[in-house]
């Protein structure tokens, strides 16, 4: 595909990534700043999301409504959230607003206003969300699973605590903006359609002044337990599992990413055919991979009803210990297939290389072209899956269930 990464370090240690798609005439871009949940301190879970509502009701110069205003106005796709470890702000856009938009962001970054008239509002907006995941049972739970299966404060909810945010206040949130918001450890990329030079200009001169701090360390605690059941007198249960799995700096990392593949990469793979197609055992159900800088799982999802939950749960299990006795070459290539589908829908988006190229440069200290990626996906074999599955074996698995009926994990 002869992709060019361009790249520049800061005095101060900011990154700038940047990818090229001449295809296009949009752009986008995002900051990655290091104030992600297991950032804040004990006891403010949720304190990242009310920051990055609360830093884009009013900048520099612009109170709320003047900042909104000029935000829409140049035709931005907003996108961001907090994950672990950053808050992700960024947007999409065409091309020739580009310059404006950075101009704006780095107001938002560096002078937001952060009155105290917009925090009740930012907070609210918060507190509602936590309490709607009431209503989404399955998003609950998978929050819920991730909380015990990553060691503290890998875990925290990425969502917040009612209890917690409601202690939140002004004084205490600000403050944590400030000590969090470090221009020396931030991540900037674009891509799409762009001038490296004129964007490496414009980045030095908005946060270039800012001094180089060292990195938080973050002090792990324990994994919660095995098993934990939250009562729900709904008509369904809905089922989470998670199991320790290679990080994505591991050797094995894409002959897992292949094997999650063939237990739920489509309606031909294990998981839908076995579990759903062949016992009509759930309406739903699925895998996926799911990785932290610090550690890695597959996680797991099933909803079905209560008289067939604990089947649901054994047969998800035996088919996920059952995936080392043997594959096809046939089920084989159907997950590198739907592997490399997904590579090329993401490489046809500009949001989704800008998010990449910045979880990238997180996780490995530099970019994967997607030649690289496709190249790898291509190397795994039968024999290289199976090896990894057997050296790699499926245990250990946290489980959590939210519905009437508890079940029997073992």
């Amino acid at each position: 595909m002869g992709q060019k990464i361009d790249k520049h370090r800061m005095k101060n240690g900011m990154v700038l990534l940047g990818e090229r798609m001449d295809n296009v005439e949009s752009v986008a871009f995002g900051f990655m700043l290091p104030a992600g949940a297991a950032v804040m301190p004990e006891g403010c879970c949720g304190a990242a999301n009310v920051i990055t509502d609360w830093i884009f009701r009013g900048a520099g110069d612009k109170d709320n409504r003047q900042l909104g205003d000029a935000l829409d106005g140049l035709g931005l796709q907003r996108s961001g959230g907090v994950d672990t470890a950053h808050i992700t702000i960024g947007a999409a856009l065409e091309a020739g607003n580009l310059s404006a938009a950075i101009e704006l962001y780095g107001d938002i970054i560096l002078k937001p206003r952060l009155t105290d008239g917009q925090f009740t509002p930012a907070k609210q907006l918060v507190i509602d969300g936590v309490k709607g995941l009431d209503d989404h049972p399955r998003q609950k739970v998978m929050i819920k699973l991730r909380e015990r299966f990553y060691p503290q404060p890998l875990g925290r909810s990425t969502v917040g605590e009612i209890g917690q945010l409601e202690k939140l206040t002004p004084e205490l949130t600000r403050k944590l903006a400030a000590n969090n918001f470090n221009p020396s450890r931030m991540i900037f990329t674009v891509a799409g359609k762009y001038d490296f030079t004129a964007v490496k200009k414009q980045i030095e001169g908005l946060f270039g002044k800012a001094g180089k701090k060292t990195a938080k360390t973050l002090r792990i605690g324990p994994k919660g337990g095995k098993y934990k059941h939250i009562q729900n007198e709904g008509a369904q249960v809905h089922i989470g599992l998670m199991t320790p799995t290679v990080k994505i700096t591991d050797k094995d990392y894409y002959n897992v990413r292949v094997a999650v593949g063939m237990l739920s990469g489509g309606m031909g793979a294990r998981l839908f055919t076995e579990v759903r197609e062949k016992r009509g055992l759930c309406y739903a159900v699925g895998a996926q991979y799911h990785a932290l800088k610090e550690a890695a799982g597959i996680a797991c999802y099933a909803g079905t009803t209560p008289d067939k939950a604990q089947q649901t749960f054994d047969v998800i299990i035996n088919e996920f210990n059952r995936l080392a006795d043997g594959i096809s070459e046939e089920e084989l290539q159907r997950a590198k297939v739907g592997l490399k589908s997904s590579l090329i829908l993401q490489s046809e988006s500009s949001s989704s290389r800008a998010g990449a190229i910045a979880t990238d440069f997180y996780m490995l200290g530099r970019v994967r072209t997607l030649d690289e990626i496709k190249n790898e996906i291509n190397k795994t074999s039968v024999d290289s899956v199976l090896n990894c599955l057997r050296k790699n074996r499926f245990k250990d698995f946290t489980v959590v269930t939210i519905g009437p009926k508890e079940i029997k994990v073992g």
